[in-house]
């Protein structure tokens, strides 16, 4: 038997929050073999990320837009890595294109989950059990482990490392003041707009917490930036918008500045878990059931209504009135955060 360590081949998901929870999957394969090697498959926007996975050994660019086929790309990505010699692989993303990497790179053990007809690409199938495993992040981990869980797995908090060096850049560049402490908002939702609590309550919230003697830093990305211009816009000079300002690898660096931050159930909203600033969380059509942040039960203040239509998962609302949303208060938010 050898005793060389495991080479992994991991093809990631391709939102932000699914990357980051992710890394409680690295973090549990470096627990149960310490030697092993972890090579990632991921979108490019998402190797910044990768790299501040100390778990990660080499985050492997591919260039294909959410959603789209590629397979020739694929076949070219698969064949390329053949030489490496991964022992293993976790395919995480349920779809059949997701598995011809790995199958195409040899990896001998390519695990994953029943779906869309991957027999042969996968040889070792999964079954995916929804009462033991609710929560995403839960079915991600359970990968780790060979045999089958009888329960859900231990859950180990993501940690991204943070850049002192790139943070002092970006406070210098940016013009940002912080003998104020620092509230940082993110209020967009890649998802849809049932996810975004509304920006006339994030912007109502700023105002609060600017006269209080905070400062609100607005995050997100270019899409943002027209949303975070109406939350900054009359609610003072301690309100600055970088949406749109910034990549979202510096969004890492700039919440290690941040006391405690507001935020929808969102990629940032994992990201800011993972950096360990205390969370706001507000949760429309998702729920905390299923998409937690990782983070310990003192950092984080969930916000949900809990209304009989909820969790409708879906990405506008199908009522027409968010009233999951609607209903959480901006005063009872900066009670919160104040308290």
């Amino acid at each position: 038997m050898s005793d060389a360590p495991r080479r992994y081949l991991i093809v990631g998901p391709s939102w932000v929050g699914d990357m980051v929870m992710a890394q409680s999957l690295f973090i549990t394969l470096k627990k149960i073999y310490p030697d092993c090697v972890i090579d990632v498959v991921a979108p490019e926007w998402s190797l910044p990320i990768l790299e501040r996975m100390p778990q990660v050994n080499q985050g492997i660019a591919l260039a294909i837009g959410h959603g789209e086929f590629s397979l020739l790309a694929r076949i070219k990505k698969g064949l390329s890595l053949r030489k490496r010699g991964y022992t293993h692989s976790i395919v995480l993303p349920r779809s059949w294109k997701s598995a011809l990497v790995p199958f195409l790179s040899g990896a001998k053990v390519r695990t994953g989950y029943r779906g869309e007809m991957r027999y042969g690409l996968l040889n070792d199938m999964r079954h995916l059990d929804k009462n033991i495993l609710k929560q995403t992040v839960q079915r991600y981990v359970a990968h780790a482990y060979e045999d089958a869980l009888n329960g859900a797995p231990e859950i180990p908090f993501p940690g991204l490392e943070i850049n002192r060096n790139n943070r002092d850049r970006l406070i210098e560049e940016l013009s940002l003041d912080v003998s104020r402490p620092v509230i940082a908002m993110m209020p967009g939702a890649e998802y849809g707009s049932a996810k975004q609590w509304p920006e006339n309550y994030y912007k109502e919230l700023a105002v609060l917490l600017v006269g209080k003697g905070y400062q609100v830093w607005v995050i997100g990305s270019e899409k943002e930036k027209a949303l975070g211009q109406i939350i900054v816009d009359g609610s003072g000079q301690y309100a600055v918008n970088l949406c749109g300002r910034t990549e979202l690898v510096d969004a890492v660096d700039l919440l290690s500045c941040a006391e405690q931050v507001v935020t929808n159930d969102s990629g940032l909203m994992h990201v800011a878990a993972a950096v360990g600033v205390e969370l706001n969380v507000i949760y429309g059509s998702s729920t905390p059931e299923y998409t937690p942040p990782l983070t310990p039960d003192d950092k984080m203040n969930i916000f949900y209504s809990g209304l009989l239509c909820s969790p409708c998962f879906k990405r506008e609302c199908p009522l027409g009135h968010t009233d999951c949303l609607v209903g959480i208060n901006p005063e009872n938010i900066y009670s919160s955060i104040i308290s």
